[in-house]
């Protein structure tokens, strides 16, 4: 049969539009990283402005790293690579441009929302209701264009980079789909379907997946490519790619339930994240030793070539970060280290290292290509960028794991007679607020290679010449006689088979670790009921997720024994049963609050919240003045457990039509006892008291018999003219 030659051209334009929004969001992430740093360093930085605040700025942070630079990175390196491996253009130029102003739109969506407050409260998943809807269409625009451009393809072997792009698209769609079910409860707030136990089981399986199928799947594809055409030089090893591919893509799945660890998930949950989590290093040293063994014969390349270096340095940091990610899995090394800045410099090593090497490594490739020049107009200056940019790396990351240590080794050191050697939780926040400002510094430095990187791009794009279309020539795909291939060999010509195998390797593990979760909560024992929050306490809580509360707490209590001498008894799956979203946090930077209830005064809180130094003039927390002033949507109420009951939390129907009045009533009692007490008048309106009443109900929720609390049975009466 005679083999029809057609002519093409690919759009690059695109790839550029991505590299330049990269590099763009890449400089607002790192800038904003920086300041959260000095806020933690430096206190008086939060300036006392809701929107500035560390609280609000942190998910701003890691949205903008993840979703922002990272994203757009993985888009340019895609849609480059793809065209060039499938010998085509890509599928629609429309659905192209869509996804890439889609993108940015909701980048911009979630830089205006989340410093106002806007939030779901769950890690990674902040971005509300609105802008998850908006993330699942452009999500599915990108799966269009990239599965129609494999239809069209003129390659009949897919490679093994488009093997962790389809992994990519197909398993991130599952996991923000999942994760996201949530009932709208106005415009910007929703409240998701799982609660306590259930919502922290979906959104670890949601978080550590969005690390491995948003960080790690698709910036290993782009490692397959980019490091052999850099070097010049064939993957080392093709069995080995298979191997890698399969056995991460289903393994890494199971892996998110070490995240909680001696929290009240189930043990046999627990334990099985932990073992699928150890067996991670196999498959992810297999991929690291196949990306740096391709340099084999042309190692003299990392002497001269700064893109070689920045490639290889990012597989190093992959190596490095999937041996400690296991590591940390292990119970007793998850006990030393959970909730401390041991985590934090562990994610920062390979978001930094990894994805942020990778990224620049694959930028300085393609920028000459795509903009005509003749190369990059500094080697020099890729040099600096790399070591300044390592070196920032290496002070972040050592600082803050010998802060986390420092902070685990605190935390559970009990003297002869059974009391913490510690017992005032700012001790520790003390002993490691100098290696805050060490990690400043190599932030600093990340940042100064980033605007020398910058430099070195923008004068190689000026000094570059216009770049007309290049016409390609390919055959039109016709599918040859592979009975003599092997099975994987054939596999690969088979793009929808290999798509489904891939949704169904990540489906397993899935629904065998979720399913079993969500009906938890109707088999507890009748003597672990739980009464559900108050109006006024719901409120609070809601102001609470607001403040982003749970970057810096936790509330939930381990089944480690120091832990339970710190704060008291471990907690249960009970007492967060009705927890929409679920609050347990992911790091201490102040005291776990499972059970503060009852621990202090009303006006210790009040004093708390609008001068934390005025409490312990060590504390590093910021002010919360703004919620002294600000009123309290009481009629929001209504609604808002109407939804909750909806989700299964038992309001009556009085409770729910009565709700503002409910906690209007306990707002009078509490502004009431403030200004009894020293506290200013007029505060019965305001968020601060409805806060106050969230952390005083936290671990009084317990039913015991006969309720004692008038405010969890409010006797509603209704009379001729209206409600009281």
């Amino acid at each position: 049969m005679e083999r029809k030659l057609e002519k093409f051209f690919y759009d690059d334009n695109i790839v550029k539009m991505f590299i330049m929004a990269t590099l763009f969001w890449g400089g607002a992430a790192f800038l904003v990283g920086l300041i959260i740093a000095l806020q933690l360093a430096y206190w008086p930085l939060n300036l006392n402005l809701d929107f500035l605040t560390f609280s609000r700025l942190r998910p701003l942070h890691t949205n903008a790293a993840i979703f922002a630079f990272a994203g757009n990175a993985i888009f340019a390196g895609i849609y480059h690579s793809s065209q060039r491996l499938l010998k085509t253009r890509l599928f629609s130029d429309f659905l192209t441009k869509l996804h890439f102003w889609g993108w940015q739109t909701i980048i911009l969506a979630a830089l205006i929302t989340l410093p106002l407050g806007f939030t779901q409260g769950k890690e990674y998943a902040e971005l509300e209701w609105p802008i998850d809807l908006m993330i699942t269409i452009i999500w599915v625009v990108f799966a269009v264009n990239f599965f129609g451009t494999i239809a069209r393809r003129r390659e009949q072997h897919l490679y093994v980079a488009i093997w962790f792009y389809i992994a990519t698209i197909v398993t991130v769609a599952m996991l923000h789909v999942v994760n996201s079910i949530e009932i709208p409860v106005s415009f910007l707030q929703s409240y998701p379907v799982y609660a306590g136990v259930q919502d922290a089981l979906v959104q670890w399986w949601y978080g550590h997946n969005a690390v491995a199928f948003f960080l790690t799947t698709p910036f290993l594809g782009l490692m397959y490519y980019y490091i052999p055409k850099a070097v010049n030089r064939p993957i080392y090893s093709y069995r080995l790619s298979i191997v890698h591919f399969w056995a991460l893509v289903f393994i890494y799945i199971w892996a998110g339930p070490h995240h909680l660890l001696y929290t009240a998930l189930p043990e046999w949950s627990q334990t099985l994240g932990m073992i699928f989590s150890v067996m991670l290093w196999a498959p992810s040293w297999g991929g690291m030793i196949n990306g740096l063994l391709t340099l084999r014969g042309a190692w003299h390349l990392l002497r001269t070539e700064p893109i070689v270096q920045f490639l290889i340095a990012a597989v190093t940091f992959y190596g490095m970060a999937t041996f400690e990610g296991p590591l940390l899995s292990i119970k007793s090394v998850s006990a030393l280290g959970h909730y401390t800045d041991w985590i934090i410099g562990h994610v920062h090593g390979g978001a930094l290292g990894w994805n942020g090497f990778l990224a620049f490594g694959m930028i300085y490739y393609l920028v000459p290509r795509l903009w005509g020049a003749d190369g990059m107009y500094s080697k020099k200056l890729m040099s600096y960028h790399l070591w300044i940019a390592l070196t920032g790396i290496l002070l972040y990351y050592i600082s803050m794991v010998s802060a986390g240590i420092t902070q685990g080794l605190m935390w559970r050191a009990i003297s002869p007679t059974g009391q913490m050697t510690y017992p005032d939780f700012v001790q520790t926040v003390n002993a490691i607020r100098p290696l805050y400002w060490v990690r400043v510094f190599g932030g600093l430095l990340f940042i100064t290679g980033y605007f020398i990187g910058i430099y070195n791009i923008w004068k190689t794009i000026a000094m570059g010449k216009k770049v007309s279309p290049v016409e390609q020539q390919a055959y039109a795909l016709t599918f040859k006689d592979d009975s003599n291939e092997n099975a994987h060999r054939k596999l690969e010509g088979l793009g929808t088979v290999f798509t489904v195998l891939v949704l169904v390797s990540v489906i397993v593990g899935s629904v065998i670790e979720i399913l079993p979760t969500l009906s938890i909560h109707k088999h507890l024992p009748q003597d672990e009921q739980i009464l559900p929050y108050t109006a006024l306490e719901q409120l609070g809580r809601d102001v609470y997720v607001t403040e982003g509360c749970y970057v810096c707490h936790s509330q939930m209590i381990r089944t480690y024994t120091p832990d339970v001498i710190r704060f008291g008894p471990s907690s249960t799956i009970a007492e967060s049963m009705y927890d929409h979203p679920f609050q347990w946090g992911s790091k201490r930077t102040g005291p776990d609050l499972a059970r503060v209830g009852g621990k202090y005064p009303d006006l210790w809180h009040y004093r708390h919240m609008v001068d934390p130094r005025s409490m312990n003039n060590q504390s590093i927390m910021p002010a919360y003045g703004w919620l002294e002033t600000k009123k309290a949507d009481f009629y929001s109420l209504r609604k808002k457990l109407s939804v909750l009951r909806t989700l299964g939390v038992p309001y009556t129907d009085e409770q729910v039509s009565q709700a503002d009045i409910w906690a209007e009533k306990q707002a009078e009692e509490v502004a009431a006892q403030l200004e009894k007490d020293g506290a200013p008048a007029g505060l019965k309106d305001k968020k601060i008291v409805a806060l106050i009443a969230y952390l005083q109900c936290l671990g009084k929720k317990a039913k015991t018999g006969t309720d004692t609390s008038k405010w969890n049975n409010f006797p509603f009466k209704k009379v001729a003219g209206g409600e009281q």
